[in-house]
C-alpha cells in the first residue's frame, strides 16, 4: 500500500457504467482518503446517461466524468486493480491486488436494473474500503 493514500484503479469495458460508478461511490465514501483513477480497454464516448441518472438518485454526481483509456501508468500507480469484465486486457504487475468483480454490464439497460447494479457496487466498495482500513463516510 502506498504511504500516503491508497490508490484504486477501476477497470471495465467502456468506462461509462460501471467502472464510473464504482469511482463515483469510492470518492464519496472515502471523504478523499484513497486515491480514484477509473479507465476502460475500449472507452465510451460519454458516461452512460442512465449509470449517471442512478447514482444522482443517492447524490453522487457523475455526470461530468469522461471515460478513459486504459494506460499500463495507471495500473503501475495503483495498490488495487479493480475489473469489470475486462480482466484479460489488464496488464498486470507483481505487488498489486487484482479483483474482478462480476456484475451485469449497464449498457442498454433500463432504470431497475441499472439501480441494482449500483446498490451491487456500493456493497462492495463498502467492503474494499473495509480492506483497505478507511473509514467509510455515512451519508
Amino acid at each position: 500500500m502506498s504511504e500516503t493514500r491508497p490508490t484504486v484503479l477501476f477497470v471495465c469495458v467502456h468506462n461509462a457504467g460501471r467502472s464510473q460508478m464504482a469511482a463515483g461511490f469510492l470518492r464519496e465514501l472515502s471523504d478523499g482518503s484513497v486515491e480514484v483513477l477509473s479507465a476502460g480497454s475500449m472507452p465510451g464516448s460519454q458516461v452512460n446517461p442512465v449509470a449517471v441518472e442512478a447514482m444522482a438518485e443517492i447524490g453522487i454526481d457523475i455526470a461530468g466524468e469522461q471515460p478513459k483509456k486504459l494506460s499500463e501508468d495507471a495500473v503501475r500507480v495503483s495498490d488495487v486493480v479493480i475489473t469489470m469484465g475486462c480482466g484479460d486486457e489488464c496488464p498486470f504487475f507483481p505487488g498489486k491486488r487484482y479483483e474482478d468483480w462480476e456484475l451485469t454490464d449497464p449498457a442498454g439497460q433500463g432504470l431497475e436494473v441499472v439501480r441494482g447494479v449500483r446498490d451491487e457496487i456500493r456493497t462492495r466498495v463498502e467492503a474494499l474500503l473495509a480492506w483497505l482500513d478507511v473509514e467509510v463516510l455515512e451519508g
